[in-house]
């Protein structure tokens, strides 16, 4: 009988407890829950600072004055804003790559009689990546293609490839530019062809009964390729209006060049060369992105007379050791606008 009593007395304390410890739980989970309700509203809140870009009345390209209150035209410019204002990381790079590219390249567009605006075509092209690639074999800045990029002087080849020259590929890209232009006489519709290739864009100006490619029915990644251009544009104005607040010091500055040496094919070694000039190959392949190939084959020049012909050479860029490793807080905007400081 002793037995039972105290597994009698067991039982009631064991159920006692687990009851207590079930009010405990049930009471935490209701806490937990109302913690929940409270905390929802909060959340709710703080999702509405991922507000929709304004879209402006009007842009300027190339000294024209576009119209953005059409219905068609707003709301594509409103899906390109879009998509630059919350791809963050891409449109920070292009900012932050802007910083070193554009310093090379502006003045290479006033020289050749293009408006300094095709410069953010680079940009939207490459994303400011030197050495980007499409998948269609589009290279180098400006994203020409092996058969355009030779029509235009540039080498291209496995060991050498001029798409990758930032300024041999600007000077070839104006050349295309200028002549789109004789054929449209509007520097947007130029663009369109830069896309989408002149032929495809006189085909639809024939057929549309339009002269100008913002009116024109074209591809859909071409419709969007002018409004992104125009938005590129729009954030590079006024990136902190739009979200992106950087610094002096995030920007990426243009590296020194210590000197250009002469180099002469064929090279047996490229690492070689980096080495006698106090470089690794990777630091030599950095500021000279053209050089494909560890090694490069005898190559001809230009015939000196009618029975010998030179050797081809290339200027080969040598950057300043101390460049290469910049301090940041010394860096220089190109554009005091990229910068909140």
């Amino acid at each position: 009988m002793r037995i039972n009593k105290y597994f009698i007395i067991a039982t009631v304390s064991l159920a006692t407890l687990i009851g207590t410890s079930a009010m405990i739980s049930a009471e935490t989970e209701e806490k937990s829950h109302e913690m929940t309700i409270a905390e929802k509203p909060q959340h709710q809140q703080q999702m509405t600072i991922n507000k929709t870009p304004g879209v402006p009345r009007n842009v300027t390209f190339a000294g024209s004055s576009i119209d953005l209150t059409g219905q068609d035209r707003r709301e594509r410019m409103d899906r390109e804003m879009l998509s630059f204002s919350y791809s963050h990381i891409n449109t920070m790079l292009q900012i932050k790559r802007a910083n070193r590219l554009f310093p090379i390249v502006e003045p290479i567009l006033k020289e050749c009689g293009i408006p300094d605006d095709f410069k953010y075509l680079m940009i939207i092209e490459c994303n400011g990546d030197v050495e980007a690639r499409s998948n269609a074999g589009a290279a180098g800045p400006w994203q020409f293609l092996e058969k355009t990029g030779r029509e235009y002087g540039l080498e291209v080849n496995g060991e050498i490839d001029e798409r990758y020259h930032i300024e041999k590929a600007t000077r070839a890209a104006c050349r295309y530019l200028k002549d789109s232009y004789k054929e449209f006489g509007d520097w947007l519709t130029v663009a369109a062809s830069y896309n989408t290739g002149r032929a495809n864009v006189s085909k639809r100006v024939a057929a549309q009964k339009e002269n100008k490619a913002i009116n024109l029915v074209l591809l859909p990644e071409t419709s969007r390729y002018i409004f992104r251009l125009l938005a590129a544009k729009t954030i590079f104005s006024n990136p902190k209006a739009y979200g992106f607040h950087l610094k002096s010091s995030d920007l990426y500055p243009t590296i020194p060049i210590a000197k250009t040496i002469t180099v002469e094919a064929p090279v047996s070694s490229w690492a070689d060369i980096a080495k006698e000039n106090g470089l690794t190959y990777l630091q030599l392949h950095e500021a000279n992105p053209w050089i494909r190939s560890a090694s490069m084959e005898a190559k001809s020049g230009k015939k000196t007379n009618k029975t010998r012909q030179s050797k081809k050479s290339y200027k080969v860029k040598i950057p300043s050791s101390k460049g290469l490793k910049y301090d940041p807080t010394k860096t220089v905007a190109h554009d005091k606008h990229w910068v909140t400081e």
